[in-house]
């Protein structure tokens, strides 16, 4: 005969935290009263009664100085506001799980909604969580249940409903009510609420009874999961639930080849080690196949801070993985101890089933749970691969995290690099804040292996990549070649481009057809643009680049259209002593010599024209050479021109302002 114990048999982690809660109570020789029985195990009740802890049945029935402790399995908010308006002392032994279904049903976003809970309506848990709810409230225990509910309540199916279930509920049941809901009700919200111990313990019995010839549940009659787990055994073999060792089927167990024990999650752990020693008396054991004090190490095994662990991943959300540690305790890992990386998701490094290193963070903390961390054990490996890195300059990936005085922190699986502003790649007025949580590229500089700090590079990455480009760009550039680059920087003359490893420039004259006075009205600082290049220096590596699109010359334009003779609209848009200047399309203007202007004498352009002003204006001269245009309102009018003003203002027609294509560029950069 062979006997196996279930890895989570025992205490889960909100039945030891309430035990553990009223036990420090009494240690601090605090008058301690339980609002009914903390956990439904007789023994340990009967324990703690023996210590000085009533039981009691409502507030009012608290001895004056005491303090109320409220059961694991939690109450009715009526409860609270009881014990509050009398002033009364109390510590919240609610399990975190319960809590969390509290929460759900009387969170303001469910505020009118019906709730649906899966669970025993007599059990003290699912009272407490019907007096947390805000509104209409039904109570099923299994499918046929639900069915019948549905079909007596039939506008359920459409109204705004929420379904949660006792933490304690039989997970197959549940799958099974889970797929009702989903194909009936319309605008049902289902909560996973059974907790995470109770699916591994559940799941655990199952499999164990699979392969069992007898299964042994241990545990108190009145425990809700305890019950469950007999249920789910008894559908599979012969199952036996008993309170104690007295209990046990003793000529039924001799006959049985292997025999599978498992216990309710408030099962203390004397009353499973007095169950299995009576077994391990019986004649026909085979104790070279059972080692009891191994199953019971593992079964209550505690954790201590900085242990290293391997878990076996039981389920992965969108903020946590839970681990199955093979101990009585459910282990998490929070999101930010699986990686610093806000753009992995959890499920894309692990799944169901993989086997993973961790590191203990903190045993039974204020949610009873183990933390767990995946990034502590990759930063012992991760500061192998820096040392490396700092040895042969290989690249180091990582996430920055934080911005601080002097630079920033990047995450390497769990180890922080510092990389001085210096050699963050950033200019040096430019902020920081632009690389945090962004993915980035660095080489390690500098390492302190004595406190296993390091220092990356960013700059030094960017230089390399740079100095790859730069000779790739010099090898094969050639002028008229098209480049897409980003604008790196404006100045007064031009703007300058980045080309990935080499800058160019292009003058302000490039950049457009029309005469404009900074860079800035044409391109922004991180635009993308297209160039061509127009000059090349290799011996000082400089580029002059151009910009403007050569199908757009106003020039061209002008030519196909006008001809001597032509009149058209103008308008003035400059005034010179010796005339005023008129555009006749964007990009070209002519010159309105101060004796075209009128068959009058005229002392200034401005006594006769105005800025904006539009007039007739006959196109009297085309200089291709120069691009120059000559305009004569006076003969656009049919008057004659004046030849003596004409005469004596000629001189002064070489200052006129011409085309832009007339403009001299100036030395490119």
């Amino acid at each position: 005969m062979k006997i196996e114990l279930a890895k989570s048999a025992g205490f889960c982690f909100g039945v030891s935290r309430a035990v553990d809660l009223i036990n420090s109570l009494l240690e601090q020789n605090v008058k301690v009263c339980t609002l009914g029985p903390v956990i439904h195990n007789p023994q340990v009740v009967s324990g703690l009664e023996e210590r000085g802890a009533l039981i009691i049945a409502s507030p009012q029935d608290a001895s004056e100085g005491s303090v109320v402790v409220i059961r694991s399995h939690g109450v009715a908010k009526c409860v609270y506001d009881d014990l509050s308006s009398r002033g009364q002392s109390f510590t919240d032994a609610t399990c975190p799980y319960v809590s969390k279904i509290h929460n759900i049903v009387s969170g303001t976003i469910n505020a009118g909604a019906t709730v649906l809970i899966a669970g025993d309506p007599t059990h003290p848990e699912v009272e407490g969580i019907k007096g947390h709810c805000q509104g209409k409230v039904y109570v099923f225990n299994d499918i046929v249940w639900l069915k019948k509910l549905t079909e007596e309540n039939p506008q359920l199916k459409t109204e705004r409903v929420i379904v949660v279930a006792q933490t304690t509920f039989d997970t197959d049941e549940w799958d099974i009510c889970n797929e009702f809901v989903k194909k009936v009700y319309t605008n049902a919200i289902v909560f996973d609420t059974i907790c995470s111990a109770t699916s591994i313990r559940q799941q655990e019995a199952k499999e164990l009874a699979a392969r069992s010839d007898i299964m042994i549940i241990v545990g108190s009659r009145h425990s809700s999961n305890t019950q469950k787990l007999y249920a789910i055994c008894s559908r599979l073999c012969a199952s036996y639930h008993v309170e104690g060792a007295d209990e046990l089927p003793l000529e039924r167990i001799k006959k049985a080849s292997l025999i599978g024990v498992t216990a309710g999650a408030s099962t203390p752990a004397f009353i499973i080690k007095e169950v299995l020693n009576a077994m391990s008396g019986l004649d026909n054991i085979e104790e070279e196949d059972f080692d009891f004090a191994t199953a019971l190490e593992m079964s209550f095994k505690t954790l201590s801070t900085d242990e290293r662990v391997i878990g076996i991943v039981a389920a992965v959300s969108s903020n946590e993985v839970q681990v199955d540690l093979g101990i009585k305790y459910a282990g998490f890992i929070p999101a930010n101890e699986m990686t610093d990386d806000p753009l992995i998701k959890l499920d894309q490094m692990v799944k169901v089933g993989d086997e993973i290193e961790l590191v203990v963070l903190r045993v039974n903390d204020q949610d009873g749970t183990v933390m767990l961390s995946k990034k502590k054990v990759d930063a012992i490996k991760s500061w192998d691969d820096i040392v490396k890195a700092a040895d042969d300059g290989s690249i180091i990936e990582g996430i920055v995290t934080d911005v601080i005085k002097g630079g920033v922190l990047v995450a390497v699986h769990g180890l922080k690099v510092f990389v001085p502003a210096s050699q963050s790649g950033v200019a040096r007025n430019d902020s920081l804040d632009a690389l945090l949580k962004k993915p980035i590229k660095m080489k390690i500089i500098e390492v302190d292996t004595g406190r296993r700090r390091a220092v990356g590079s960013i700059r030094a990455l960017q230089k390399d990549e740079r100095k790859i480009l730069s000779d790739k760009f010099w090898s094969d550039i050639e002028v008229g070649r098209d480049f897409t680059g980003k604008v790196k920087s404006l100045t007064v003359y031009g703007a300058f481009i980045d080309l990935g490893g080499v800058d160019g420039m292009v003058h302000i004259s490039e950049l457009s057809w029309a005469k404009i006075k900074h860079p800035s009205e044409v391109l922004t600082v991180g635009d993308n643009v297209r160039v061509y290049v127009k000059d090349l220096n290799t011996e000082t590596k400089k580029v002059s680049l151009g910009y403007r699109d050569k199908g757009e010359n106003p020039w061209t334009t002008f030519t196909d259209k006008f001809n001597v003779g032509d009149v058209v609209d103008a308008k003035i848009v400059n005034f010179m002593p010796f005339g005023s200047f008129a555009q006749i399309i964007p990009g070209i203007d002519g010159l309105i010599h101060i004796s075209q202007i009128s068959e009058k004498r005229v002392a200034k352009p401005q006594d006769v024209l105005k800025l904006g002003e539009i007039v007739k204006a006959k196109i009297i001269e085309i200089n291709e050479d120069k691009k120059r245009i000559s305009l004569s309102m006076t003969e656009a009018a049919g008057g004659q021109i004046n030849e003596d003003e004409l005469g004596e203002n000629h001189a002064a027609e070489g200052e006129q302002i011409v085309a832009p294509e007339a403009d001299e560029l100036g030395e490119n950069v």
